[in-house]
């Protein structure tokens, strides 16, 4: 990949991308150009990947080749006002932001622009990341898969349309936050009876990329795969049904819900 990769603004998911991108291999360090407003975080990333950064957005504006907008929705409008006159005629504007549509970026440029629509999630940061990815109809055959091949080399990619971003948020985008929580709980019950605490999270968190795996890669349904470890009479059953009484389910759906209706209520 011969193209400049710039980041306006470096928060958790900007950071993740960034080392993701440089981890697999995807982009150098000097292809890479990000900018924030704080310095010391700044240098703090250029010690961490060699990057280049500065605290002036125009800078990377006149870059990228590939733009990522990774500032806080509120501040979406502003930014791009900022950058809109410097970016390349043919730069690929990239869209994290939740509740900020392709329409409203193409109308804050004021003019033809390409866009991607990405909803990434932090384990990009390991490779396994999860990218719900939409395009407007301005880009070429070959920077859609540009586009799929960069996300793709931090994890995993599906392409939909954009009207279910908003539920990919709910299934990969905040999910992550509820499966800490999992896990976290997981590793509380087993100190209870006994184990390190590192040694409780170490079990836990394997247990859940394993459980991920599995269904991934038998393409089984996760009821069936459910069921074949649960022998009659057994510890797992009992466990199971322990946690459906405690409403298990019903929470983790609720929790998901309130991901999605927010995403809803931030693109009005």
């Amino acid at each position: 990949m011969d193209k400049k990769i710039g980041f306006i603004g470096t928060g958790n998911m900007a950071t993740a991308i960034i080392k993701g991108l440089i981890k697999t291999g995807f982009a150098t360090a000097d292809q890479i150009i990000s900018s924030r407003r704080n310095q010391d975080l700044l240098n703090q990333l250029k010690n961490e990947t060699a990057i280049q950064v500065t605290t002036d957005n125009k800078k990377v504006a006149a870059q990228a080749d590939v733009l990522f907008l990774a500032v806080k929705p509120h501040v979406y409008e502003d930014v791009i006002a900022e950058v809109k006159d410097f970016v390349k005629d043919d730069v690929i504007v990239v869209n994290i932001a939740a509740g900020k549509s392709i329409a409203f970026i193409e109308e804050q440029f004021g003019k033809k622009v390409k866009v991607a629509r990405a909803m990434p999630n932090t384990p990009a940061l390991v490779g396994e990341g999860m990218v719900g990815l939409c395009f407007n109809d301005q880009l070429t055959s070959d920077e859609e898969q540009l586009m799929k091949s960069l996300f793709a080399s931090v994890g995993k990619v599906e392409i939909i349309d954009e009207g279910l971003l908003d539920a990919v948020v709910g299934a990969s985008g905040s999910s992550p936050a509820l499966l800490y929580m999992v896990i976290e709980a997981m590793a509380d019950a087993v100190v209870k009876a006994g184990m390190p605490r590192q040694q409780a999270y170490t079990f836990a968190a394997q247990a859940m990329v394993g459980t991920g795996k599995m269904i991934l890669e038998t393409g089984s349904h996760p009821g069936l795969l459910k069921d074949q470890v649960c022998s009659p009479g057994g510890s797992t059953i009992e466990g199971v049904i322990r946690a459906e009484e405690a409403g298990l389910r019903a929470a983790v759906i609720a929790g998901v819900d309130a991901t999605i209706q927010k995403s809803i209520e931030m693109n009005k």
